[in-house]
């Protein structure tokens, strides 16, 4: 009888932490933050460039929000991972588990694996942060996942174009009855008609899914990678634009990101 080969599913990391959401509709909550490495995405104004590729090392929080990091090398295997994650939920602490990046949905099959195991050991809600461009990762996965914020790419801030992947993605997590919302960075360099389009993609799911315009936090001179640098809106350019999404929606806040505010990871 010949031995049927198993593989161990493996991930490549760039950290694991305990911090407070910043961004969107969690934010201000505590969360275990499982950040993965790589992104498809070149936006403009990220401000995680180092996610773009799997590095060689990731670094694991040892005890909730100390910062006393260890490092270890990638790639990392399911039951390690799942060990780090029960050394980090203190009972009672933390409200969920976020999945980021870098895009999380990168790493679609070996979440099939992993968030099932999760859930059942932790007990917390799963929680996705995604570029919100890939819906047949998505799709692998949405049985295990609780709520969801989906960026939306602004052509004229991110440099990158989605549109009928953002459609398909946010029909997708709306017909699975997960708690959805939308992320759009905004700068000074927004297209008013270009929010208006995303309004309606996200009014013709549903007009009851909440939009949340992020300011963009401008990236130090020493990190910018783009020619054109990401300003911040000013706030009469910030008001109009709400004011014109709020014509289709019934929820657009304008949160910029707390954590920054913080001096948080």
């Amino acid at each position: 009888m010949i031995a049927k080969n198993t593989v161990t599913p493996t991930a490549r990391l760039i950290e694991i932490f305990s911090a407070i959401q910043g961004e969107g509709l969690n934010v201000g909550t505590r969360q275990i933050f499982i950040r993965f490495a790589l992104c498809d995405l070149r936006c403009q104004f990220c401000d995680s460039v180092h996610t773009w590729n799997a590095p060689a090392s990731c670094r694991i929080e040892r005890s909730p929000g100390l910062r006393d990091f260890e490092t270890y090398s990638n790639p990392i295997s399911l039951p390690i991972l799942i060990e780090w994650v029960e050394r980090q939920n203190v009972p009672c602490l933390h409200d969920s588990i976020s999945l980021t990046g870098g895009e999380p949905l990168l790493h679609a099959p070996f979440l099939t694996q992993f968030l099932p195991e999760v859930r059942a050991i932790t007990g917390l809600p799963i929680y996705l942060e995604t570029g919100g461009h890939r819906p047949e990762q998505l799709a692998m996965i949405l049985p295990y996942l609780d709520s969801v914020g989906m960026d939306l790419k602004l052509p004229s801030v991110s440099g990158e174009s989605y549109w009928q992947e953002h459609a398909k993605f946010l029909q997708l997590c709306h017909n699975s009855y997960l708690n959805v919302f939308v992320k759009i960075i905004v700068s000074q360099n927004t297209d008013p008609a270009e929010l208006e389009r995303s309004a309606l993609l996200v009014a013709e799911v549903s007009p009851d899914i909440s939009v949340f315009l992020q300011p963009v936090t401008p990236l130090p001179v020493s990190e910018q990678f783009s020619p054109i640098p990401a300003l911040a809106p000013t706030a009469d350019q910030v008001l109009m634009w709400q004011a014109l999404m709020k014509g289709f929606l019934k929820h657009v806040r304008v949160i910029p990101q707390t954590h920054k505010m913080l001096n948080q990871l």
